[in-house]
């Protein structure tokens, strides 16, 4: 009986209360989170720019691809080496505490040199053998290992961020915001990608380069220096990767196996745009970007790079050689 007291009049209080509960909350305006509008605004912007930085580190991976045939699957660590290096002039201890501006100039110029080392060190030496491309793809693969456990070695397991530009208020874009950090990162980005544009398309250089991944025999045969324009690639190719890696670092976070993770994507964009097309690189990648981001309005961000690649597979399946590849008869 006492519980049963207690009960009925603890409920009765309840019930005295009920009236000013419900009065109150009609009374307040409950906090709303933003649109869907809004949030498809802000993931479209977060698309943009995840999809230029892809596109910059994957440019030289399909110009590799066009000139000389070779799927390089170590590209990734020469992302990761570019942003490593730039920490490492930039907040290391054992750096000289460089401004990451001329850090990551430095590290693209390291990231030239390196691709260019590695193509007059490796490649060159295995083309001149007759090395059949799927021997020369299992080096990159352990070429790929050596370089990520060099950079685990030397640069550990902790994530890090750069000394410059880590914490920034947004910039309103109506409903949507950017800060100032992730607005310049990707103007460059596209700035970089129109150069490349340019590059290809008004130098001598490019035009060399069009014409050897074109028809390596026929450009040689007319006179064009192979082994000058696939060095040059891959100097490119290292800068362009070390820049990316930059980037990505710089918008995200550094880590030591970062470029090995934003592997996949670059091999998805190059083959979406249509192999050994750097123009076509550059649209596969922002589409990748954005239907990654794109993605998290519905699902969990976790599945956000497997519906990328459910798109390039979908795209495929209506369109096998790309969206700007060319059709080929085999045999």
């Amino acid at each position: 009986m006492r519980y049963q007291r207690i009960f009925v009049s603890a409920l009765a209080l309840v019930l005295v209360m009920l009236p000013a509960i419900s009065t109150r909350a009609q009374g307040e305006e409950v906090p709303r989170g933003p649109t869907f509008a809004a949030r498809a605004l802000q993931a479209l912007i977060d698309g943009v720019q995840f999809g230029v930085i892809i596109a910059i580190t994957s440019v030289g991976l399909s110009l590799i691809f066009g000139t000389i045939h070779l799927i390089n699957f170590a590209h990734g660590e020469f992302v990761t080496i570019g942003a490593t290096f730039a920490f490492f002039l930039n907040v290391s201890a054992a750096g000289p505490g460089w401004h990451l501006i001329p850090a990551a100039l430095a590290a693209v110029v390291f990231g030239a040199l390196l691709g260019g080392a590695v193509e007059r060190g490796i490649w060159r030496p295995l083309r001149a053998r007759g090395t059949g491309l799927i021997n020369m793809f299992i080096v990159t693969i352990g070429l790929s290992l050596l370089l990520r456990h060099v950079v685990l070695v030397l640069y550990g397991t902790r994530p890090a961020s750069y000394a410059q530009y880590d914490i920034q208020s947004t910039i309103g874009l109506g409903p949507a915001g950017i800060t100032p950090r992730d607005l310049t990162v990707t103007l460059l980005s596209v700035l970089v990608l129109l150069g490349i544009a340019v590059l290809l398309q008004k130098t001598r250089i490019g035009t060399a380069v069009r014409a050897v991944a074109a028809n390596r025999d026929l450009a040689e045969a007319s006179g064009i220096d192979v082994q000058r324009v696939v060095l040059f690639v891959w100097m490119l190719a290292g800068a362009l990767a070390a820049l990316g890696g930059v980037f990505f670092g710089l918008v995200e976070i550094v880590t030591w196996d970062m470029g090995f993770k934003l592997l996949l994507l670059m091999f998805a964009g190059i083959i979406l745009g249509g192999l050994g097309s750097a123009y076509g690189a550059m649209v596969g990648s922002l589409v990748i970007g954005v239907v990654a981001q794109m993605s998290t309005l519905w699902f969990p961000v976790d599945l956000q790079y497997a519906w990328a690649l459910l798109v390039l597979i979908l795209v495929l399946l209506v369109r096998p050689q790309g969206i700007l590849g060319r059709a080929e008869r085999v045999g």
